[in-house]
């Protein structure tokens, strides 16, 4: 999924917004460092999702017989490998 950097803006700005709200919770230190790091961790996850996303598409290719985009079964198998890859990456 592609963010555009005023996207990513407003979310970070969100989701600051948010945390700020958070009782007990005491962000400390400069509010733009804070909004480039939450950029920066957004940025990161389009870009591991995206990857995920690639790869997914590339394994479902790979099979011998072709299954349709859009499919119920496109769409079973694409969730279930997705979820697999996204396991992995974790660990």
């Amino acid at each position: 999924m592609l963010l555009s950097d005023d996207k990513m803006t407003h979310l970070s700005h969100v989701i600051l917004s948010c945390l700020k709200r958070q009782p007990g919770l005491d962000i400390k230190g400069d509010e733009a460092e804070a909004l480039r790091e939450i950029k920066r961790v957004l940025a990161a996850e389009v870009a591991a999702e995206d990857e995920i996303d690639r790869a997914v598409r590339a394994r479902l290719g790979s099979y011998s017989r072709p299954i349709v985009e859009g499919s119920p079964e496109w769409d079973v198998l694409y969730r279930k490998t997705a979820d697999e890859l996204a396991a992995k990456r974790r660990v």
